[in-house]
This record gives C-alpha cells, structure tokens and sequence, in this order.
C-alpha cells in the first residue's frame, strides 16, 4: 500500500519509453521468410499504445529473424488503415470482436516461426528481450514457455512470474518491487507467466489445442496454458534477461465488474472446475510468497566464496559455476553471496540464468544479517574456500542450526603452502602453512561433509581426520571432443592467470628453460599464454616465441589449434583445471608428476609426465612426429574426463550430499 501510494514519476527515464504523442508516418519493421519466432499481437483500439509498440520492435529487433502479425479485432478507431501502412507488418482483420483468446489462436494459425511470441500491444520492449526468451529455451531442454520480466512505465515491477493457489487464485511475483531486486533477477521455474509477453513452441501450442476457448473472451487462458504444458512434462520459466514494459490496466482496465476484466472472476470457476487435481499440490491460499515462490523446490541451499564466479578467470569459477547449474538442475533454490560483496550487472546475469540468486551489494551489504532473517529458511550452506570458512561456520551454526554445513575445500590450502614452503626453503612460509594446515583441520572436524577435489586429497584427510565425512567432489567439465585433426595442429598453449603462485612459477620455468629447451629441435614452435600476466611481467619474460594473449572469452580455438598444452607445476595441490580443460577438447597434455596428481592419469596411454626441461622437449617433440600417440593420449584423455570429471559424477555427488 505505501508502494502504491506514494509520490513517485510517472515514468522512470532509464526505460527509453516511446511517446504516445508522435505524429504518425509510416515506417518499416524488421521481417523475415524464413522467421524463427512469430510475433502475434492482438488489438482492439488503442491505436497509440499500438504504433508505439511496433516502434520499439522496430527500434530494438533482435539477432533472431522474426515476423509480427498484428491481429485486429474489430477495432472501433480506424486502426487498420493506419496499421496497413507499415512495411513488413501482417494486418490480419477479425470479422467480429473475439477477444483476446480468438485473437491470439486466429494470430497463431497464420505464423510461420518455430516459436509463436505473444505480445500486448500496450507494452514496449527493450534490447535484447526476444533473444533472452529464446536462449531461455535453448539452454533448459524442459522449457514449455518463457515469460518476460514486466515493468510498469514508473520502473516497478509488475511481474516475475505468476503463482498459482490451491483455490485458484493468482499473484503477480514481485508486483511494486524494485525491478533490480535481488530475488527477481535471476531465472527460474514459475507456475504461469503472463500473456502479455508469452513465448511457446508452435508445434507445443497446436498440440495443446491453442488457447482454451472456454477463457474466450479473456481471462486464466495464460494460467491454463502453462498448466497444460506442465501436464505434457514441460516447465514455465520466468526469464529476467527479457524487459518488457506493460501499460497494464490501457487493454483491458482494472475494475473487475466492467469492461473485459468482468470475465476474470468467472474465468476462475472454470479454470479450477478444470484442473482441481492438479491445484491440490499447489500452495494454499494465505501462503507467505516467499514460501510459495520456492513451493515446488527441494529446499533453499546458500553458497559462499570469496568472489563473484567468472569461468573465463580461472578453474575453480569454472567448478563454482558448474556445481551452482546442478544444484538448480537438482531442484534446489539456490542463493550465492560473494564474501566481498561485489557483482557486476553481466556477472549477476550469467549467475541468474543458472536460476541462481546473487546476494550481493548494495541490497546485501552483511551477511551475519542475511543469516539472522534467512537461516531458518536453509536447508544447506556450502562455504567455499577455508578461509570463508572460518568466518562463517560459527554463524551458520547459530543460525541456521537445521541447515547441513558443507566445506568445499576447492583445494587444500595448506598441502599448497607446504610445496611452495619446500621449493623455496623459507622458514616463514612453513610457519604460515602449519597455521592453515592446523586451522583447515579444525575446519573439516566442525563442518557435517567436506569436498576435496582428488583422491590424493581424500585419502590424506581419512589418514589425518578418520572420523570426518570427506567426499571427492573434483572438477566439472563438459566433453567437448576433439574436433580438428592432428595435421592441421600446431604451437603449444598455457592456460592460468599470474596471480595464482603455481602459475606465476610455472611461466617463468617455461620462459628460461622449458620454451629454450623446445625450440632448439623446433625453432618455429609458439607458446601461447592464456590468463592474466602483468605488463611487468611480459616485459621481464621476452623468450623467443613465448606471446601472451590475457584472458580470452573462449579457449576452443587455442584448444582447437594447438598441438599440446603444457602444465609445468613445481608446487600446488587439488586438482589443476587447465589439465581438465584441455583433455576435454581432446587435445594431449604434457604435466609435471605434481600436477597430474589424483587426476587418475597414466604416463604415455593418457598423458606424457616430465619433470624438468629435458623432458618437456622430448615430449614436445614426440608429440610433433608421432601422430598415433598424440592420437592416442588425445582419446585417453576425453576418456578420463568422462570418467572422472564430468557433470554427472559431480551430480551424484551432490545429491548423495544433500539428501535426507
């Protein structure tokens, strides 16, 4: 009431919002013959609401080729002359008034796309709204329909998915919120999504039947629609990555006893005379949303580390961000909260289409106090990395005393610090890794499970902690195989940021010795470096044939050219994600005995081991005349991460971990 009420601007700027006052003149709008989505828009007045509509598709497209076809449903002001003049547009013209149920089912048996998209033609949209709607579906195999993130003209949120009661009713999810909350920008399984901005596969909307006539004029036919697509097993996503602003209440009004909004109360007899049964598993009305907008998940699960995960940066953002996918995948409603409090817009948005929440600044500025209003909400917390660990186990426990207290070790930090302690030799650095070794302990003793990412790791704390529940959860990677020939190969390639100690070790070994050593039998070979390197440290390195490339956005064509890639790790622990990485592009790797260490790997059938300089050359140049071993370790090692390393050994992990 205080949202509604109070005094704000009729418009929020930051939208772009088109003028309703522009004089008309006619203009063309993107078509296609070949369109991947049909864009059907149902009308009935409105004329200015209508042409401002098809401004803003005009104005914002989208990379998808795509048709609109305006349906008019006997319109009272003349806008089918209007609407003739603009190019690229289908007018099609209902005989008598059929409302939006006729319409929107007359629209879709003249499309052409693969995917019909249901628009309001009282609604504007934004960059990047259609493409969202349609990676939606591109990346869940189970999607039935996409619905879009609603606004009003002033910037609150209208919608984010809708919530179904026992009794029939519906609720708009986050109605008056700020559209940037935290809880509404991230995707997510919702029971309906409005027809304002309504995305299904055409084939899916046929063999449904269409809209459900019983609704005619309008009214629950979009509630309907998505439980019809749940019966046939598919699910109703909310996709916040797509912004449409809606003039709600300019079609149809708002007051229930007049005008098209009169049906509404009716509409809900019928569409609860229709599903009862399916509305018995549904929340009872009077349920808190908060409940209700998770009804259907396992349970809430908050993960924890240090910072925001960006696969591209290093391996274990890669890990984070594939465990958060399957513990959506797995049902559970997932929060993530960087320890540092940051999130970019992109970084929130690629999280968010994961389904996972993004607690951050300036919404979540402490998280002692998310704990204290949330903890009774958790079923789990996974804290990540020791020293996140250490800060928060005691809260979690005090707050959340129902919750399973999991520590993903990523690695361990002191069997690190120990290796490094011992190639240098420096009394100071075996103090500090006796200090994390003996607070990582205390750690794995307080905590319900561990994760440690290899068998080595595992075995080391069964030997130490016999009592601790350790589990091996390692690196997650999708196979994506080898997809260019041995012939066509060439150069080598380092993959690790410079921050990362092992790494910084690892470049200067490459620069002095190894690179030298190579290129005295194949003075052609380049060795590029992929990850961040300061300019410092470029300048310090300037062996022969040694470039440095930064962070990349895409590995596969270094992956996919190179004929090797080299970890030369002195030191370090866990599992090394640039070994995991390269394998599962089929490309042969050439490591040190420490870095192929609990990766179930086996000198000459999988990889070549050397460990000093002489070794890499020879195994360089083995490699670079030999093409059945290079065949063979590149077949061996998409083998061992199937085997070893895949989404689903990682899966069953996470379910036996978080099952009852």
């Amino acid at each position: 009431m205080r949202q509604e009420f109070q005094s704000r601007p009729e418009h929020d700027d930051t939208l772009e919002l088109l003028p309703l006052d522009e004089s008309f003149a006619p203009f063309a709008l993107p078509a296609s013959d070949t369109p991947r989505v049909s864009i059907v828009i149902p009308v009935h007045g409105k004329l200015a609401h209508t042409l401002a509509c098809l401004r803003s598709l005009a104005k914002h497209g989208a990379q998808a080729p795509f048709e609109i076809i305006v349906v008019d449903d006997a319109s009272p002001d003349g806008s089918p002359d209007t609407l003739a003049q603009i190019d690229g547009l289908r007018l099609l013209r209902n005989a008598e008034n059929l409302g939006f149920v006729g319409s929107c089912n007359a629209g879709a048996a003249a499309t052409h796309g693969e995917f019909l998209l249901f628009l309001n033609n009282d609604t504007q949209v934004t960059p990047g709204w259609l493409d969202a709607l349609l990676r939606c579906f591109g990346e869940r195999a189970d999607c039935g329909i996409a619905g879009s993130r609603l606004v009003y003209p002033d910037g609150r949120l209208q919608e984010a998915g809708g919530l179904v009661f026992a009794d029939g009713s519906c609720w708009n999810t986050g109605r008056f919120e700020p559209r940037e909350t935290a809880a509404y920008r991230y995707r997510r399984e919702t029971d309906y999504v409005s027809g304002a901005s309504l995305m299904i596969r055409r084939d899916v909307f046929q063999r449904i039947g269409g809209f459900d006539t019983r609704y005619a004029p309008a009214y629950y036919e979009d509630a309907d629609l998505a439980f019809a697509v749940r019966k046939l097993g598919m699910r109703v996503y909310y996709e916040p990555a797509s912004t449409v602003i809606h003039c709600e209440g300019i079609s149809a009004g708002t007051d229930l006893d007049a005008g098209m909004k009169r049906y509404q109360r009716p509409n809900q007899a019928k569409f609860v005379d229709k599903w009862k049964v399916e509305l018995a598993t549904q929340p009872p009305f009077g349920t808190p949303l908060e409940r209700a907008v998770r009804w259907h998940r396992r349970g809430r699960v908050l993960v924890v580390d240090a910072t925001t995960p960006d696969p591209n940066r290093d391996s274990g953002s890669l890990r984070l961000t594939a465990i958060l996918r399957i513990l959506d995948e797995q049902g559970w409603s997932v929060a993530f909260c960087p320890d540092d409090g940051r999130a970019t817009p992109n970084e929130i948005v690629a999280l968010g289409a994961l389904g996972c929440e993004v607690l951050c600044q300036p919404e979540t500025v402490d998280l002692p106090d998310w704990l204290r209003g949330h903890g009774s909400e958790l079923h789990a917390v996974m804290l990540c990395r020791h020293t996140v660990a250490g800060q928060y186990a005691a809260l979690v426990r005090r707050h959340a005393p129902q919750a399973r207290l999991l520590f993903d070790t990523v690695d361990l930090h002191f069997l690190r610090e120990q290796r490094a302690a011992e190639l240098s030799d420096k009394l100071a650095m075996k103090r500090q890794a006796e200090s994390s070794r003996r607070s990582e302990l205390a750690l794995i003793e307080q905590v319900d499970i561990s994760f440690v990412v290899s068998p080595h790791e595992q075995a080391l704390l069964k030997e130490v902690l016999p009592s601790a529940r350790v589990e091996l959860l390692s690196n997650i990677h999708d196979v994506h195989g080898c997809r260019r020939p041995y012939a066509e190969r060439r150069d080598l390639v380092f993959i690790g940021g410079f921050g990362h100690p092992p790494n910084s070790d690892a470049v200067r070994w490459i620069a002095a010795e190894i690179l030298p050593r190579i290129r005295q039998s194949l003075p052609d070979l380049r060795l590029h470096v992929l990850g961040d390197v300061p300019v410092a440290a470029r300048c310090e390195l300037t062996a022969p044939g040694l470039e440095f490339h930064g962070r990349v956005a895409d590995l596969a064509p270094w992956l996919d050219g190179c004929l090797a890639s080299l970890a030369p790790l002195r030191f370090g622990a866990g599992v090394k994600g640039k070994i995991n990485m390269a394998m599962s592009y089929g490309l042969p790797v050439i490591a040190t005995s420490i870095a192929v260490e609990g990766m179930q790997l086996e000198n000459s059938r999988n990889v070549l081991v050397a460990d000093d300089a002489d070794g890499f050359a020879a195994s360089v140049q083995a490699l670079a005349l030999d093409a059945p071993l290079w065949e063979r370790l590149s077949a061996g090692g998409l083998d061992n991460v199937r085997r070893h390393f895949s989404p689903k050994v990682a899966a069953h992990t996470l379910f036996m971990a978080l099952s009852d």
